[in-house]
């Protein structure tokens, strides 16, 4: 685990050398030897933000200071720190200190600083995170997809789950999986989904993709514990995690229908893995 943490935060550290060059997420997430899907998800677990997110508060924090402290031009920090107009640049100035770049250097002016991130995983006692190991063969999955970024894929996935319920009964599928996957730096596609069987047809806007045979980390949760399940499989079970690495670009969430007797839907998230 402490050389998992330590490469995490040396990723930090090269943002940090980098932050007046341009940024790749590729870049950052080979520093740790992850995809950019799987290391733009544990950096969102351990530190509360996106990559994009947290480059843009120490950009503007630096910004400040350099327009604060020295006589530079304002068109100049903005292009230092990746902004191609003076508009672009005042305009998240303006979101970020809450004042516009011109009035930085005005005695007294109300600047916000973010410090640098340094990683520190700490376990404490007093919780359990349930999960069980399996092999699953290759199957294929059937339902509507769409794309999705990094920085927004929280608030808007939850839209997308929201449209399609909205279709009430004219709903071509059930919705059983939520699958994530990698398709390029900060994209993804999600899928909602179900299982698919070849002799069936497939329904109207639909598509069809098969999920590789994998060894599964499979995780139970309700939808009232999904996001901190989430989080804490990011945060505390993988740098735990010994034997295995993470497998493929994609992770599944399932949703099945309440067991006999319950009336609580049945969750689970699928992490792919493979032996070391």
């Amino acid at each position: 685990m402490e050389n998992w943490v330590e490469g995490f935060q040396q990723s930090i550290d090269y943002m940090e050398r980098n932050l007046a060059d341009t940024l790749e997420i590729e870049d950052i997430a080979g520093i740790v030897a992850l995809s950019p899907f799987y290391y733009q998800r544990i950096f969102g677990a351990l530190c509360g933000m996106t990559v994009g997110e947290y480059i843009r508060a120490r950009r503007m924090t630096l910004a400040a200071q350099e327009l604060s402290g020295t006589e530079a031009k304002v068109i100049d920090v903005a292009l230092k720190y990746g902004y191609d107009s003076p508009d672009s640049f005042a305009k998240a100035f303006q979101r970020f200190h809450g004042i516009a770049p011109s009035k930085a250097r005005e005695p007294g002016a109300p600047l916000r600083s973010f410090a640098p991130l340094h990683i520190k995983i700490t376990m404490e006692g007093g919780t359990m995170l349930n999960y069980r190991i399996v092999e699953k063969a290759p199957f294929t999955v059937v339902g509507v997809k769409r794309p999705f970024h990094m920085d927004t894929s929280y608030q808007e996935i939850p839209k997308f789950w929201d449209e399609w319920l909205a279709q009430g009964e004219k709903r071509a599928i059930m919705g059983t999986f939520g699958v994530c996957i990698d398709t390029e730096g900060k994209n993804f596609d999600y899928w909602i989904a179900d299982l698919y069987f070849p002799w069936e047809e497939i329904p109207e806007g639909c598509e069809t993709r098969v999920i590789p045979g994998s060894l599964w980390a499979e995780f139970p949760c309700t939808i009232g514990t999904l996001q901190d399940t989430n989080t804490r499989i990011w945060s505390e079970w993988l740098p735990a995690l010994q034997g295995y690495s993470l497998a493929g670009d994609y992770d599944i969430e399932v949703y099945l229908p309440p067991a006999e007797g319950s009336e609580e839907m049945s969750i689970a998230i699928w992490i792919p893995l493979k032996k070391d």
